[in-house]
């Protein structure tokens, strides 16, 4: 039966409208509004780009839109839905809150709404690591207490974990919660850090560090991402929960950048700023029941996926 994706055309998105397509025979229907969040070129190219694969549809509306969402369930016969669609970006949402409890929550809210009373299979629900906040232990475990979000991101993604899990108490929608850690890899999304440093070491230009670089981060491989993304799809046994979908090695960001640089051959040239209050200290993935309800186990290091990145970025944007 065909699953939903929405966001489809997103980064995370993209990658995993391939897999589906590489491993199943279902149809997947790809939903994207398009948004003007970062350069609509890039998620346009990505779409054509699956919307040529087989059994692949592309539809531009937006999923904050109920009816809109309860005409594509109908109209395809919607069997699993994965949920990616959402505003990213955690200092942008600090200035621009609305705008993340309209989609986040309330757009959340429409497709948990068309899709009650609907004989869906499963409704994967990505969330993010920032929903464990300033005091949570770490590593981060998904049964132990959560701190307070550092940002409106963070909160409209707790919120949205909330609704579905509501959903799934009160209507019995089998709803999966899932919380990527610091998803990267070709494609990515121009706003973030990674993307941010390459493309300054790459021109030779200086790029904002905030902080003393001490900052750590639990990089993981889209491709990861992915296979814990479709492992949920399908695992029995896992309907009400909150997984993590990390690579448990935090990593500075300073070392980033020296790895970044190394692997382009250029040095960086970084400009000192102080740090941010929405910036976690650490992020840092519990793996402990992702790996014993989907069997999840990152594959990809971090080195071979920065050189895959730097790689694939001098190559789509023509530079050496």
């Amino acid at each position: 039966m065909p699953i939903l994706v929405t966001g489809g055309a997103g980064f995370v998105g993209s990658h995993l409208t391939e897999m589906l397509v590489q491993r199943l025979d279902e149809p997947v229907v790809c939903v994207d509004n398009f948004n003007s969040y970062y350069d609509p070129r890039l998620k346009r190219a990505n779409a054509a780009a699956i919307g040529k694969l087989p059994r692949v549809t592309v539809v531009e509306g937006d999923f904050c839109d109920l009816e809109f969402n309860r005409r594509v369930l109908r109209e395809h016969q919607i069997d699993r839905i994965v949920h990616l669609g959402a505003y990213a970006g955690v200092r942008y949402s600090v200035e621009n809150p609305f705008i993340y409890e309209k989609t986040n929550v309330g757009g959340t809210l429409s497709l948990l709404e068309a899709a009650r009373g609907q004989a869906i299979q499963r409704f994967l629900l990505a969330s993010s690591s920032t929903v464990y906040g300033m005091g949570a232990g770490v590593p981060f475990r998904e049964d132990a207490p959560l701190g307070v979000p550092a940002s409106p991101y963070g909160s409209s993604k707790r919120a949205a974990e909330l609704m579905g899990l509501t959903y799934h108490q009160l209507h019995g929608l089998p709803v999966v919660c899932l919380r990527p850690f610091s998803v990267y890899g070709p494609r990515l999304r121009p706003d973030l850090a990674m993307t941010i440093f390459v493309k300054a070491i790459v021109n030779q230009e200086s790029f904002p560090l905030y902080g003393d670089g001490s900052i750590r981060r639990d990089f993981t491989h889209v491709r990861d991402i992915c296979e814990g993304l479709f492992a949920a799809l399908f695992r029995e046994g896992v309907a009400g929960e909150c997984l993590n979908l990390g690579h448990s090695e935090p990593v500075e960001m300073r070392r980033l950048i020296d790895m970044l640089a190394e692997s382009l051959g250029k040095e960086p040239r970084i400009e000192r700023r102080p740090q941010r209050p929405e910036d976690l200290p650490i992020t840092c993935a519990d793996l402990t029941k992702a790996r014993d309800l989907l069997g999840y186990q990152p594959a990809v290091p971090l080195e071979e996926g920065v050189r895959e990145f730097c790689d694939w970025y001098r190559q789509w944007h023509q530079v050496s």
